[in-house]
This record gives C-alpha cells, structure tokens and sequence, in this order.
C-alpha cells in the first residue's frame, strides 16, 4: 500500500496543537496496517512576537483579558483527557517560533520529526522550558536522536529561515486561519483538534479516493 501522507499545520506555541498531535496518535493506533508518511508544517499564531519572546501573563492578558483563565481551564480539561499534564503557570514567555519550526523542518530528512514535535512541545507545555534558544532545542534534538552539533551550528545560522516563512506564508494563501490543520492525501482537510473518530473517517475516506461534498 503506498504512504498516506499526513501534512500536519501546527505551531508549537499552540496547545490545541498538542491535543491534536494526541488525537492524531490515537487515530492512527485504530489504523495499524495504513503506512503513512506526516509531515509538520510551520504555522505561527502570532508572526508579530520578536525574538526573544514576550512576557506570557503581559501577552495572554493583553491577548484575552479577563478571559484567559477560563480559556486555559477548558483548555487544561481537554489536555488531560489525552494524557497531557498543561503547566501552563511555568511558562514564563510566549515564544517566537522560527527556530522551533526550522528544527522540525530538519528532523523529517533524519526521520526525527514526530519525536522532536512531541519534545518541543512536552518542552514547552509541561516543563515551562524554552523553545527558542540554540542550546535548549539542540537537547530536544539529541533526545531525538539528531545530530546536536550540527544543529546548533545551523541553529545560529539563518538556514531556512525564509523557507519557514515561505511555508506560513503557503500556509495563509491555501486558506488556513487557524490551527491544527490536517491535511490528508493532499486532497483532505480537517480543521482543528478533532476527535480521533473523525480523523479515522477522514483517512478512510483518504484511502478511498472520495472527495468531499462541495459546500453549499
């Protein structure tokens, strides 16, 4: 059976994003015998947050006022029906995500991608650590099994750098406003972290070649 490819558009500051990484994973559990070939896409929420970051409670308060408790609460609550523990308390900055997204970008080529996207984002969600700097996402690569030292020496490069920001740009021009995205065969789309079940329907449908209805 030829690989279903899975492009998966994503921002590692994006926790819904990390939920539907879980679901995905679950989805693909009820699905053991579809090879499938996915591939992290570069996103960003906010393109405007400078190197550096910013202050996390100053940018959510600034982002939601009053209403970012609640939001992370009903946020908190899907995490942990997938096994995912939000710290969201621990972190102290809202990153920019270039370097992460140029990280992601080298793993597929190592055949590290799922494993460096679950570290960043365990990374950043639950140990409140950085995503950003040269020296914490080289460890995220190691642990991945990735060659540390060249990529920290890319890492202070301004290697495809562009290329990310082709890809968000590619991103913004094929219609997509929010994420996760789910692109299945290059033909379906899922918006959002959807449950697993409706993941499984879509690569069903991925698998047999049905198009979807066209809207009204």
């Amino acid at each position: 059976m030829e690989k279903l490819t899975i492009d998966v558009v994503s921002d590692v500051m994006c926790p819904w994003c990390y939920i539907g990484k879980k679901r995905l994973d679950a989805a693909l559990a009820q699905r053991p015998d579809v090879p499938v070939d996915i591939r992290w896409r570069a996103y960003k929420l906010d393109p405007t947050i400078p190197e550096g970051g910013v202050d996390r409670d100053q940018y959510l308060s600034n982002k939601f006022g009053d209403r970012a408790k609640a939001i992370y609460a009903q946020i908190e609550d899907a995490g942990r029906a997938e096994g995912i523990d939000f710290n969201f308390a621990g972190i102290e900055r809202s990153p920019n995500t270039t370097n992460a997204h140029r990280l992601i970008r080298w793993a597929y080529g190592q055949d590290a991608q799922g494993e460096v996207v679950e570290g960043l984002f365990r990374a950043y969600f639950v140990e409140g650590g950085d995503v950003e700097k040269p020296e914490s996402l080289s460890k995220i690569a190691t642990d991945a099994g990735m060659d540390a030292a060249l990529v920290s020496d890319l890492l202070n490069s301004d290697a495809d750098k562009q290329a990310v920001d082709e890809e968000v740009a590619q991103a913004h021009q094929i219609g997509i406003q929010g994420v996760p995205c789910f692109i299945f065969g290059a033909r379906l789309a899922v918006m959002g972290a959807q449950a697993p079940e409706i993941l499984v329907d879509t690569i069903d449908k991925a698998l047999s070649g049905e198009m979807p209805e066209p809207s009204a």
